[in-house]
């Protein structure tokens, strides 16, 4: 490879010697399948993709995060009502396919950059007698003004079964389009859903966790997703250690922000994130 570069476009390319850009386990999924859910993600906002999860992923899961749920939310976004696990992937691996879903990747694949980051990985447990949380949007926090191309997107997974009566997730089909307009709350309607089911949306959707009326808590989990060139709500290469990092797939070690974004966005001392899980590497 030449290491000439005599114009801006060349910048663009891959320029790494040793690490090269890796390829997406999105690619595994049929097109027209994936096609048809960005269709329905472009039109509506958001696309249920239904029985992702097995049985047994989902015991394995419930059964793994039932020892971390002991923190409520700090205020009435996060929920008084309701249980939040943060940093999930330093604390278990039963979670990776949440991240990692190819189904979700190829989804991603179509909508952003190549190594777009993985934002947020986390539990959200809502409790009996939880109240309706308030409408947002999840790119809502970087300040560039809509209408506008989504900066992000996420999934929410159903652990339990998602109803309208235990805090299911609710939205308003549509708004990912809207200018400065804000959602009145008749209009947010609950996405039901089996355990095992993720819903997908846009970062410029309006949504909000639904009050849980029911006696029962209600499990999910939550994966957000961002363009390479901006900044992740979690500092995933200060919260995960290397061996975490050596032990995910390469689509989560990428998207943790062990990837450049060409030409030297993730770089450390000029040099690929990846040369620090090198073995005998040392800390900087």
């Amino acid at each position: 490879m030449s290491t000439e570069v005599t114009s801006l476009t060349e910048l663009a390319g891959d320029l790494a010697g040793t690490y090269r850009r890796t390829h997406s386990s999105g690619e595994q999924v049929d097109p027209a399948v994936a096609d048809a859910d960005l269709a329905a993600v472009l039109r509506d906002g958001y696309v249920i993709l239904p029985d992702l999860l097995t049985r047994t992923e989902l015991d394995e899961i419930r059964e793994s995060v039932a020892p971390l749920l002991n923190q409520r939310g700090r205020n009435g976004f996060e929920g008084h009502t309701t249980q939040r696990v943060y940093s999930v992937l330093n604390k278990t691996r039963s979670c990776d396919r949440i991240a990692d879903h190819p189904r979700v990747l190829a989804l991603l694949d179509r909508l952003f950059m190549p190594n777009y980051l993985l934002s947020m990985l986390q539990v959200i447990n809502i409790l009996p007698g939880e109240q309706a949380q308030m409408l947002h949007t999840d790119d809502g926090f970087y300040p560039l003004p809509r209408p506008r191309k989504a900066l992000g997107a996420a999934t929410i997974w159903a652990i339990d079964d998602f109803t309208a009566d235990n805090g299911a997730t609710d939205i308003v089909a549509g708004s990912h389009e809207w200018g400065d307009r804000r959602p009145d709350p008749a209009e947010r309607r609950p996405v039901i859903m089996s355990a095992g089911s993720c819903v997908f949306f846009l970062g410029t959707l309006w949504h909000g966790g639904g009050a849980n009326r029911s006696s029962n808590a209600r499990l999910a989990l939550t994966a957000q997703y961002c363009e390479p060139w901006l900044r992740p709500q979690e500092a995933f290469t200060l919260s995960m250690t290397r061996d975490t990092v050596r032990a995910v797939s390469e689509d989560i070690r990428r998207m943790l922000g062990y990837s450049i974004h060409p030409p030297f966005i993730g770089q450390v001392d000029g040099m690929h994130p990846k040369r620090l899980l090198e073995p005998g590497a040392q800390p900087l």
